[in-house]
C-alpha cells in the first residue's frame, strides 16, 4: 500500500503540473499581431551595396538585410508599373486578372477583377488592421511625389490597372490608427524616378547629392552594362541613378528611425523592394534581368537574420508571405506563395510578361517569359497573342492593329480588336510612327 501511494503522489504531482501549466497558457494573451510594412520603390534594380554595388554605400537598406533575410533571385512578374502593382496587390499573375496591359484600364472601358479576387490591403481590413499608404514620413511628402500626382490624393502611388474601391486604404500614415491597432502600411517611394526623364534633370539630381551627400556621384567611376556604350550622356544618367538609390537609402533609413522612435519596429515585419529595373535602354519594360530582377529584403518577427537565399521567388510571393506572417489566412486562389512557410517547396520557375503597350501608345503582344533555377536567360515562351505574319515581317515599321484581321489578333478578351465577351466592339488607337508594334524577346 505505501509503494502504491509513493507512485501515485508523484504521478499526481505530474498531472496538477501540467493543468496549471495548460490553464497558464489558456490564461495568458495571445500573442499581438506584428505590424505589415511594404516599402515599395519605383523603377530600381538591385544597385545597393548589399547586392555587391560598390561605387556607393547604401547602409539602411544594408542594415535591413543584416537584420533580415535577404533573397538574391528575386523577379517581378511584369517589368512596368501598374501590371505589376496589379500583380502585388492581389498576389495574382497579371495575366491571370486581365491587368497585363500598361495602364489599359484608363480608358473609356474599365477592367474590373474577377469575382473572388480581394485586394491584399482589404483582407487585412477585414482583420482588424489600420490599412495606409504614403511616404512613411510625413515631413516628406515629396519623397513619394510621383505617386500622389498620379493618384491625385493624399495616398501614395497606386497605380492598379483595375478599379477598385479606394476604402481600401483608410489613410496615407498608420498615425491616425487606434491605440495597439497594428496597421498595414505601403511606404512609396519615388526612387529612380528621382533622376528625371533627360540629361538635364540627372545634371540637377547631382547637383542635389553634392549637396546631401557632400560628394555626387563621380560619372567617370561608373561601370555601365558590357551592352552600353561609354557616352557621357549615359555615364551622368547613371550617376544619377545612383544618386537617387543613395536617396532612397536615406529616406528607408528615416521610416526605420521613426518606427524604433515610436517603439514599433520589433513588431513590424517589413519586406523592402523595387516594382521593377532601372528605366533603361534594356530595363523597364524589358524581359531582361536589368527590367525583371530586383531586390527584396525581408525582416521582422520570426525572420532570419544575416540570411541570404538563392532560391527563386516571384514578387506577389509578399502577398502570402505578409498575410501568412500576421495569422490571416491566404485565399486558396491565391497564385502567390508564402516563401517562409516550413513547408515551402522552391520555385523551379518563375514568369514574368512584358506588354510593347506603354502609357499613351498602344500595340498588341503580351510576351511571356520564363526563368529557371539552373539557368540564368530568359526564355521566351508561347505569348498568348501571337504576331500575325504582317506584325512579324514589318515589326519595325507601322502595322495598326485596328487593320489586322488575322486570327491571333480575333480572340475576344482586353487585348483585342473586333467583338468582346459583353457584346461591345474596341477601336485602339493608331501605333505611333516613332515606335515599332512590338519588340521581340530576346535572351540576356
Amino acid at each position: 500500500m505505501r509503494k502504491t501511494i509513493a507512485i501515485l503522489i508523484p504521478l499526481l504531482g505530474l498531472t496538477c503540473g501540467s493543468l496549471a501549466a495548460q490553464n497558464a497558457a489558456e490564461a495568458s494573451p495571445p500573442a499581438k499581431p506584428p505590424n505589415v510594412l511594404w516599402i515599395v520603390v519605383d523603377d530600381m534594380s538591385a544597385n545597393f551595396s548589399c547586392y555587391g554595388e560598390t561605387l556607393i554605400q547604401t547602409p539602411h537598406v544594408d542594415r535591413l538585410a543584416r537584420e533580415g533575410t535577404r533573397f538574391a533571385n528575386a523577379f517581378v512578374t511584369a517589368p512596368v508599373c501598374s501590371p505589376c502593382r496589379s500583380a502585388l496587390i492581389t498576389g495574382m499573375y497579371q495575366t491571370s486578372i486581365g491587368a497585363h496591359h500598361h495602364r489599359s484600364g484608363r480608358g473609356m472601358e474599365k477592367i474590373r477583377l474577377p469575382e473572388g479576387v480581394i485586394t491584399v490591403p482589404a483582407l487585412f481590413q477585414k482583420a482588424g488592421y489600420f490599412t495606409c499608404i504614403g511616404t512613411g514620413l510625413p515631413a516628406e511628402p515629396s519623397a513619394g511625389k510621383m505617386g500622389r500626382k498620379a493618384n491625385r490624393s493624399g495616398l501614395g502611388k497606386t497605380d492598379y490597372n483595375f478599379e477598385y474601391d479606394a476604402t481600401i486604404f483608410d489613410s496615407e500614415d498608420w498615425a491616425g490608427r487606434k491605440p495597439d491597432q497594428p496597421f498595414f502600411m505601403q511606404v512609396q517611394l519615388a526612387g529612380g524616378k528621382l533622376r528625371g526623364g533627360n540629361d538635364a534633370a540627372a545634371a540637377r539630381l547631382l547637383e542635389t547629392a553634392a549637396k546631401e551627400f557632400g560628394a555626387a556621384t563621380d560619372p567617370e567611376k561608373v561601370t555601365l552594362p558590357p551592352y552600353y556604350p561609354r557616352d557621357p550622356v549615359l555615364l551622368r544618367d547613371w550617376a544619377a541613378f545612383l544618386d537617387s538609390v543613395r536617396l532612397t537609402d536615406r529616406q528607408v533609413g528615416k521610416v526605420i528611425a521613426r518606427l524604433e522612435q515610436e517603439g514599433l519596429l520589433g513588431n513590424t515585419f517589413i519586406i523592402f523592394m523595387t516594382d521593377h529595373g532601372i528605366s533603361h535602354a534594356r530595363g523597364k519594360q524589358f524581359l531582361y534581368n536589368e527590367g525583371t530582377h530586383i531586390p527584396f529584403i525581408v525582416r521582422g518577427p520570426g525572420v532570419a537574420k544575416g540570411k541570404v537565399r538563392t532560391d527563386l521567388i516571384e514578387h506577389i510571393d509578399m502577398a502570402a508571405t505578409s498575410l501568412a506572417a500576421a495569422g490571416i489566412g491566404i485565399p486558396k486562389s491565391m497564385q502567390a506563395r508564402n516563401v517562409l512557410a516550413p513547408d515551402y517547396q522552391p520555385r523551379t520557375h518563375v514568369f514574368a510578361a512584358a506588354c510593347a503597350r506603354s502609357d499613351f501608345s498602344t500595340s498588341a503582344i503580351s510576351t511571356p517569359s520564363a526563368r529557371t533555377s539552373s539557368r540564368t536567360p530568359t526564355r521566351t515562351v508561347k505569348p498568348s497573342c501571337r504576331p500575325c505574319a504582317a506584325c512579324t515581317s514589318r515589326a519595325n515599321s507601322i502595322h495598326s492593329r485596328n487593320s489586322c484581321s488575322s486570327a491571333p489578333h480575333a480572340r475576344p478578351g482586353n487585348s483585342t480588336n473586333g467583338p468582346r465577351t459583353n457584346g461591345k466592339s474596341r477601336t485602339w488607337p493608331a501605333i505611333p510612327r516613332t515606335r515599332p508594334r512590338w519588340r521581340p524577346c530576346m535572351p540576356g
